[in-house]
């Protein structure tokens, strides 16, 4: 999904490249979408770009063609949700100003999951191109959605600290109420974020 968000005055000339990342239950796509409204940028959703009918998946290459064209089209600036680390590698990380991390807790994510997935099967919610998440996805697959995003939650914080902890482009929210506050000083478009080397 991209979506050209409205801009508000004033606003900062500099364009500015954020990559939201997180696990499943961590509420990127809710997070992005609004920072991406309050500093007027264009928002691309990494899972709309990946999941085709069927749940089909693109080769890294063809994904990563297809995310470079979504930035080169937002040329004044995006706020990408997701990860796809292994496919992407450094396709939207390399190229962002600003990384945040929304790295909750399981205590806070998994019930989160929870809700949504039961919320989505029972209404038979379509997510991308006719996709749907079923009971099996949920809990028995190999991919299980609640598998996926423990093991993810694990990795994250095993690899990430490495990766971008000494970076001052990194921010790094640990609570619902973290990520709230930071995001609301983002009203004004003509202040740069408060970042965190942690």
């Amino acid at each position: 999904m991209i979506r050209c968000m409205s801009t508000p005055e004033p606003r900062a000339t500099t364009p500015r490249r954020i990559s939201v990342k997180g696990t499943s239950g961590a509420g990127k796509s809710t997070f992005a979408a609004e920072l991406a409204d309050r500093l007027g940028l264009a928002y691309v959703e990494l899972d709309a770009l990946h999941h085709g009918p069927n749940w089909s998946a693109p080769t890294s290459d063809e994904f990563q063609a297809r995310v470079r064209e979504a930035m080169d089209a937002a040329s004044g600036g995006w706020v990408i949700d997701g990860n796809y680390d292994t496919k992407l590698g450094e396709t939207v990380a390399g190229a962002a100003d600003t990384i945040v991390w929304l790295d909750l807790p399981l205590r806070v994510k998994l019930p989160r999951v929870w809700r949504r997935s039961l919320h989505r099967i029972r209404h038979r919610i379509e997510l991308w191109n006719g996709n749907r998440e079923t009971w099996r996805g949920l809990f028995f697959a190999r991919d299980s959605v609640l598998v996926w995003m423990v093991r993810a939650h694990v990795r994250h914080r095993r690899r990430w600290p490495a990766r971008f902890g000494g970076a001052p482009r990194l921010v790094r929210l640990r609570s619902a109420a973290e990520a709230r506050r930071w995001l609301e000083e983002q009203a004004d478009p003509s202040r740069l974020p408060h970042r965190s080397d942690e």
